[in-house]
């Protein structure tokens, strides 16, 4: 009898049980009511949001000196990205520059629009380095170094292209979105690739030599143009870099790539003057060399101090739109080559380099006179940046 009591309480506990799961608190019913079961979570002090910041990767930007022209090698983890590649006698500088920081390969190369101090030295990269996407202006021209451009594209097998405005690409855990070339333009300044890079909360805002015009088409597509940092637009001219394309940048930095003692002026007086507006701290090439700006995601720091002369350069000759690219990009007739005209603007000669044999020349060594067009390079390095970048001195002049 005892038993069959102890049987029927434990029969009715487990009854009890079975009523007590049903309507338990998990937020789960058991009624089918013809909707989901949900599940709500109680709020905690980690509340999980959209992740914006990077994974602890510090982005470079380098800014490299490369004179009267624009190079600048973006750098995340082990991603790289170069943006444009100087005149024709920097390309081996720059190539040495990449192998001094690591760079083996390069996820993009940008070479934002064809004139010379832009694409100059682009053939020695692409034929030196493996690229996964090479990005160009739609503008072509018709002069020895867009040749040798497509030329050494030619010879690696790379393909180009122009990339749509509004696209965004990625680089590591950084990314960039296209903001210009926005139509067909008869200048190659206004064909520029023009985009931001974003790193976290970091801005960066490239806009090539893109002027007035193409400005005003950039702020016309919508797109957000705020930056902590601008490299400043063709290298600081009046032409660009306007007060409606500044207010919507809004610059605590800028950055200038330009010549010390350029004929051009860069960077205009007007331009500068535009620029006090918003009080960014400014860098610049012509008088720091090579500058270099880190990102954690949320600060940017430099390696340089900033500059505080607000100086504007110095015109020695009669503006004339373009005269430096003009200067730059004539046909590659004899008579072109025998008669070269006014290059000024253009380093001066301190060496001449045989790419092919790696060795060094005075200008006016028997050697030089010798060498083949495509193996020379003449560069206004010092004796050790020569040696540095893997050249030998020559035997015979022995500089």
């Amino acid at each position: 009898m005892i038993n069959k009591i102890r049987l029927n309480v434990i029969l009715i506990c487990m009854l009890i049980s079975l009523v007590l799961v049903s309507c338990d608190g998990t937020g789960y019913s058991n009624i089918d009511n013809g909707t989901k079961p949900t599940i709500q979570v109680a709020n905690t002090e980690e509340t999980a949001v959209e992740d914006t910041q990077p994974a602890g990767d510090i982005m470079e930007v380098h800014f490299i000196d490369v004179g009267q022209a624009d190079s600048t090698l973006i750098r995340i983890g082990d991603h790289a990205m170069l943006v444009d590649c100087g005149v024709d006698a920097v390309g081996t500088k720059i190539q040495y520059y990449l192998k001094k920081q690591g760079v083996e390969k390069l996820d993009y190369l940008i070479l934002t629009h064809p004139d010379s101090d832009h694409i100059g030295g682009a053939d020695v990269i692409i034929t030196k380095f493996d690229i996964d996407k090479v990005f160009m202006s739609p503008f072509t021209k018709d002069n020895n170094w867009y040749s040798d451009l497509l030329n050494a594209l030619s010879y690696r097998g790379y393909s180009w292209s122009t990339p749509e405005v509004g696209s965004i690409f990625k680089l590591g855990d950084a990314e960039f979105t296209i903001l210009g070339p926005n139509r067909v333009y008869e200048d190659p300044n206004n064909s520029s690739i023009a985009f931001v890079l974003q790193y976290g909360e970091t801005r960066f805002l490239f806009t090539g030599d893109a002027s007035e015009e193409a400005e005003s088409d950039i702020l016309a597509n919508g797109l957000d143009i705020s930056a902590d940092v601008y490299k400043l637009g063709h290298h600081g001219s009046s032409s660009a870099s306007t007060e409606a394309f500044l207010e919507k940048i809004s610059p605590a930095y800028v950055v200038i790539s330009c010549a010390s003692g350029n004929d051009y002026g860069h960077p205009h007086v007007e331009t500068m003057d535009r620029l006090k507006k918003y009080s960014p701290q400014i860098y610049r090439t012509d008088e720091q060399g090579t500058i270099i700006a880190y990102s954690d995601g949320k600060k940017i720091t430099w390696d340089r101090s900033l500059s505080t002369t607000w100086a504007s350069g110095t015109q020695t000759k009669e503006e004339i739109p373009r005269i430096y690219n003009d200067i730059m990009s004539l046909e590659a007739t004899d008579e072109a080559v025998s008669e070269p005209g006014d290059r000024s603007g253009m380093p001066s000669v301190t060496y001449v380099l045989n790419t092919r044999s790696m060795k060094f020349h005075y200008p006016d060594c028997k050697s030089v006179n010798d060498m083949k067009p495509k193996n020379r390079q003449d560069v206004d390095w010092t004796r050790e940046e020569c040696i540095e970048a893997g050249y030998k001195p020559c035997g015979n002049c022995k500089p």
